[in-house]
């Protein structure tokens, strides 16, 4: 009870399985006392791409725009644009991230995957010498909350696309471990389009029964092993 949550969620359709899955997060956690936020991509028409649009007033240096340079700067001194102060502060809050996503080409969708460009700047998120266990968003955890299009026997080490713990690698532990968090294991739907009606309940299911004791649950091993053993 008390705990903070942050959703950061990817889809366009309230009616999709993601947008079931949100909706069963929200109720099952704000049930058990936390106090649940949701950055709704989508709707929010949140900006992916990274440009000088993100500093705001002079540029450190205007001879050659350097995204990371300039926002480590604007970081220091309080100029980023206002969107992305705001979910750093959501970012600043939480006990815990969750993603919430469909898989696209094997990563998250471009709006997801622009907000981790934007909002996880240094000076914020890591610094140069402080990454990975030393990363600056250290006691927090992380969850990746996904569905697929191909089924789990195409994810699995001897199917087509392979473990799909390696399309994790970049994710979870290229941003999150890096950024200090800690990750809990992925919450993958598998192939929500192509199971029965009754499927699908169970997989809806299965997650809110998750929820209820995830507090319990010890992060992964945040090791290479983890991903490719």
């Amino acid at each position: 009870p008390g705990k903070k949550v942050l959703i950061v969620y990817a889809h366009q359709e309230p009616k999709s399985f993601n947008g079931s899955l949100l909706k069963i997060a929200v109720e099952e956690l704000t049930k058990q006392g936390c106090s649940v936020t949701v950055s709704d991509l989508y709707t929010m028409q949140f900006e992916p791409r990274a440009t000088r649009n993100d500093i705001v007033g002079h540029l450190h240096n205007p001879e050659a725009f350097n995204y990371g340079v300039e926002t480590w700067e604007a970081y220091k001194r309080g100029g980023l644009s206002k969107d992305l102060v705001e979910e750093q502060k959501k970012v600043q809050e939480a006990d815990l991230l969750i993603f919430q996503f469909p898989l696209f080409w094997f990563n998250m969708p471009a709006i997801l995957k622009g907000w981790m460009d934007r909002v996880l700047v240094q000076g914020f998120a890591y610094d140069l010498s402080k990454v990975y266990d030393g990363g600056l968003l250290q006691g927090k955890l992380s969850l990746f909350s996904f569905t697929t299009g191909a089924s789990q026997e195409m994810y699995s080490k001897e199917g087509i696309s392979g473990d799909i713990r390696y399309v994790l690698w970049p994710m979870q532990h290229g941003i999150m471990h890096f950024c200090g968090v800690k990750v809990l294991e992925p919450h993958i739907c598998y192939a929500p389009e192509n199971v029965s009606e009754e499927k699908r309940k169970e997989m809806l299911a299965a997650w809110s029964q998750r929820l209820k004791t995830l507090w319990k649950e010890e992060p992964i091993d945040c090791s290479p092993e983890w991903y490719f053993k």
